[in-house]
């Protein structure tokens, strides 16, 4: 028996436990490979709403795949995260009263293998709570010594092709972290700044030069002034030098077409070190690269004597100070501008000029560009394609080097002479280095580690055994599609694209399927500051309004948001978060992956589903009910029309989710289970099989009836296990013995043939017609404010032989789904003026309303309704009259607004229309 409630949190756990322990995450199947690899989360992360979406798509396709018979591989693993481990295990250490220094490189890295071993594995643990049936033997460390190995072989193979080098370029820096990091970990935000207007002068003339800048303190390292080649306002000046101030410089006037002469005054200055276009400016020009900060943001000692020291924004105090009392600062402006902080420490981003290690991308991006244009590669949508050729075919060098001690270190030692030698272990590098009449000694190594992106890089091929040929990668390689997300196309996808092609001389998967990102129910990013996030158990399990409200006022970078962001939460989460259950989650995701860029997340849908849940167990139980103590059929099986109905339903609901998962239609296939199963096998078929049932029908027909209730839940439940596994396995034992299905455990069931079942067109119209009559009474009933529950008379008027038929065949069911209290023919000419009537087709129902309702009360209902409308509609319409409002509104209020005076307009036209029939009414009987 079933309990009369259903409770996720009574059945998930248990299931998923069951699940792996069985064996069925791993490969088995007969048919042809499929795989994919799971984008590895960070070791020292938690499951957010990113993660929970996009691994409930890779769950979803993989399981479809497995019951589709193919050999199916979902590979999972973790990422080591640099510098978010490190950060975690120095924040441990300083809790203890040390750091990683007093300490050491060594005993600092056996720390972190401590910490990953006690606490590395939460994420993982928290995507089993999502039902990830991925295969966990298998489970991979981009630290593991089998992926270190890959790393360091990838590393020499592409230096001894002159493919990775060491130079000095500007990168992304961290000035807490002291590291460079990647464009990804740099999180850019618009915040109120100023900004200086600095009078240049001119050499051998009294007129100045006014630039604008928004980091005055860069002033110190300045190397020229630039204009447009085309702008006359100082094309006499082009070629002459000015004087930089404070410092006893001389720098050039340049001409370059990087200058807008339309912004500001027009005159740009050039810091190489400091700026990234600038950088590029002055490579075109051989400008010296003057670096005038230090690693921790200070000013360095290329900066005149007087700032050397100071932090960066203290010298900026100073140096503003300075260029006033010598009459260079000509003005200072508010301005709005985007400022890059890292995402890991909050610091304001430094373009810092420093060495680094490098991969010369362009050479292997030519490649990664031709396997799309040929289609070896698809993406989907396919004008994500677009974003990956357009960096591609503008790609930089990548910096693949980090200065922390967590990570894949540099496979790179030097001789006292600075000269470098590269080799996959310290005896090779050294051999190298004494072919070369050098020597080496271990503790010469390179400091840096790689970054995290590059093992990543690796991913498709070092997780199955590279550079080993392992049957693993034999089977599985190329995989079959990589699910991600946009945001990473350039930092992930084209760099495995890339590597693949180089080291495997294959693309790594061939299809790319792009989600959305997921945000809130306003379309805004998700992110702690805004107070806006959900955590996904959250959801699973519930959470109560206090401890809603603490998760996500702790911890903020500004804590004086704290109160606003409690409020805001307290408005929309009262109650807290009730449990949705997984599944309910899961179905929500599935039913929001569409082929478009954002994924709006409304707490809403969840409830919807959580529904669609109950609904499927309610009918389970129905069905269980109605089989389990019935008696041995005598009979053999009649299957009327809605038996031929239901099935063909069924049919054509598989069809749809085939074509929809085969298309990466997530969303479709979701709409096509969610209409089957509430409206068509609930809603209707349930309640046609009741009266068979619970009547005097021959018991052939009983038979046919609950045959087709468990075979059909059957069918569907083995369809839902991808999107809802967890209340499909546990409905499903009970089901399948029912059904005449063999035990075992529905994940490992095969998928439903819709072949297997025979199509009807002749009971699809038949149903349909069904359906639609008893619509158009509830119709009636809804605009004549007829309770659902009092019987009604209905007459049918016209209509065809066909019509006819159908109503002779489904009187039955008519009157009891309907609530008719009697279903009769008028002739063609028969006026009935007391009835509402509605139309099918060519066909006339009329339900009389003389015996039905009180004209005159309902005249008197619809009069108050019709004032409380009209008051409404005034206030509306003098807002839209008002030019004030017109004006300040934003659009989309605006547009708001006159929609909603558009609605209750219609709605006025139809209580309009209902008054004057019960008017109609009232003086026929008067």
């Amino acid at each position: 028996s079933m309990d009369k409630t259903y409770d996720p949190s009574a059945i998930e756990q248990r299931w998923y436990q069951r699940w792996e322990d069985s064996g069925s995450f791993a490969p088995g199947g007969s048919g042809d490979p499929y795989c994919i690899v799971i984008p590895p989360p960070n070791v020292t992360g938690s499951l957010h709403m990113g993660h929970a979406f996009q691994d409930t798509l890779m769950d979803l396709l993989v399981r479809y795949r497995r019951m589709r018979g193919h050999d199916t591989l979902w590979q999972v693993g973790t990422d080591h995260a640099g510098i978010a481990t490190q950060m975690v295990v120095e924040r441990r250490l300083a809790a203890e009263g040390c750091d990683r220094h007093q300490l050491g490189r060594e005993a600092f890295v056996d720390e972190v293998w401590r910490w990953k071993a006690e606490s590395g594995g939460r994420i993982t643990e928290q995507l089993r709570r999502m039902g990830a049936s991925a295969d966990w033997s298998r489970e991979r460390f981009t630290m593991d010594e089998p992926l270190s190995h890959a790393v360091r072989e990838v590393f020499v193979q592409l230096y001894d092709k002159d493919l990775i080098y060491r130079g000095q370029r500007l990168v992304n820096w961290d000035p807490v972290l002291q590291t460079a990091i990647s464009d990804l970990e740099v999180v850019t935000e618009e915040e109120a700044g100023h900004l200086w207007h600095l009078r240049y002068p001119l050499v051998d003339s009294d007129t100045c030069l006014v630039v604008a800048t928004t980091r005055p303190e860069t002033l110190l390292g300045d190397s020229a002034v630039a204009v447009h080649p085309d702008d006359a306002r100082y094309a006499q000046w082009i070629g002459h030098q000015v004087e930089l101030p404070l410092t006893g410089r001389r720098i050039p006037v340049i001409a370059d077409e990087y200058v807008d002469p339309e912004f500001g005054t027009g005159c740009v200055k050039i810091t190489p070190a400091h700026d990234f276009n600038d950088f590029e400016v002055g490579r075109r020009h051989d400008l010296p690269q003057i670096n005038v900060m230090t690693p921790d943001a200070h000013i360095g000692e290329a900066a005149p004597a007087a700032y050397r020291g100071l932090e960066r924004y203290a010298a900026r105090k100073r140096i503003v100070a300075d260029l006033e009392a010598a009459g260079l600062l000509e003005r200072i402006d508010d301005h709005r501008l985007m400022v890059p902080r890292g995402d890991r420490s909050g610091a304001v981003i430094e373009p810092y000029l420093t060495d680094q290690w490098f991969v010369r991308a362009a050479p292997l991006a030519e490649a990664a560009v031709q396997v799309v244009e040929d289609g070896r590669l698809r993406f989907v949508p396919e004008n994500w394609s677009k974003t990956y050729f357009e960096w591609l075919r503008n790609i930089q060098d990548w910096c693949i080097s980090r200065q922390i001690w967590w990570g894949h270190r540099v496979p790179a030692w030097y001789d006292t002479a600075g000269r470098v030698f590269v080799g996959r272990d310290f005896e090779q590098a050294r051999e190298r280095a004494r072919a070369a009449g050098s020597d080496i000694r271990p503790e010469d190594q390179d400091s840096d580690v790689l970054d995290t992106w590059f093992s990543s890089a690796l991913w498709p091929f070092s997780t199955l055994g590279w550079p080993e040929r392992t049957p693993e990668l034999e089977r599985y390689y190329p995989t079959s599609v990589l699910v991600t997300g946009f945001d990473i196309i350039f930092f992930w996808v084209a760099r495995m694209v890339m590597m693949g092609l180089e080291f495997m001389g294959e693309v790594p998967f061939r299809e790319v399927y792009i989600h959305g990102l997921v945000r809130d129910h306003d379309g805004q990013k998700m992110s702690k500051s805004k107070g806006n996030v959900l955590d996904p158990l959250d959801i699973i399990d519930g959470i109560d309004l206090p401890a809603l409200i603490d998760k996500r006022t702790s911890g903020l970078m500004q804590p004086d948001k704290a109160p606003q962001i409690a409020e805001a939460t307290r408005r929309q989460y009262p109650d807290g978060i009730p449990a949705y259950g997984t599944d309910a989650l899961r179905f929500t995701f599935a039913s929001l992956a569409t082929l478009g860029r954002d994924v709006k997340f409304d707490l809403a849908r969840c409830e919807g589903y959580r529904n669609f849940c109950t609904k499927l167990w309610n009918a389970a139980r129905y069905v269980l009910l109605q089989i389990e103590d019935a008696p041995a059929p005598q009979a053999a099986a009649e299957p009327g029309v809605a038996e031929r109905w239901i099935r063909h339903r069924l049919r054509r609901m598989l069809e749809d989710i085939e074509q929809a998962l085969d298309d990466y239609r997530v969303d479709y296939a979701a709409q096509a289970l969610y209409q089957f199963v509430w409206d068509e096998y609930c809603d209707w078929y349930i309640e046609l099989s009741k009266p068979v049932l619970a009547g005097e029908a021959l018991p052939g027909r009983q038979r046919a009836v609950r045959e087709t209730l468990a075979e059909v839940l059957e069918t569907l439940l083995r369809a839902a296990h991808p999107i809802i596994p967890f209340i499909t396995e546990e409905i499903w034992q009970r089901v399948a013995p029912l059904a005449g299905v063999e035990g075992g455990l529905l994940m490992a069931q095969p998928w439903p043939q819709a072949t297997a079942l025979e199509p009807d067109a002749d009971a699809e119209a038949q149903i349909e017609w069904l359906k639609a009559i008893v619509r158009a009474v509830r119709g009636i009933r809804a605009e004549m404010n007829i309770p659902p529950g009092q019987a009604v008379p209905v007459l049918l008027q016209g209509g065809t032989a066909q019509d006819a038929g159908y109503a002779q065949a489904q009187d039955e069911a008519l009157r009891r789904l309907g609530r008719f209290t009697g279903l009769e023919w008028l002739a063609p000419d028969q006026a009935r003026e007391d009835a509402a009537v509605a139309l099918v087709g060519g066909l006339k129902v009329l339900v009389p309303l003389a015996d039905l309702i009180d004209p005159v009360a309902e005249q008197a209902r619809l009069d108050k309704e019709l004032a409380r409308l009209d008051k409404q509609l005034d206030g509306t319409r003098r807002k839209l009259g008002n030019a004030g409002f017109i004006d300040k509104a934003p659009a989309a209020v605006i547009d708001k607004e006159r929609a909603r005076l558009a609605a209750m307009e219609g709605q006025r036209a139809e209580l309009q229309q209902q008054r004057e029939r019960m008017a109609a009414l009232a003086r026929r009987r008067g």
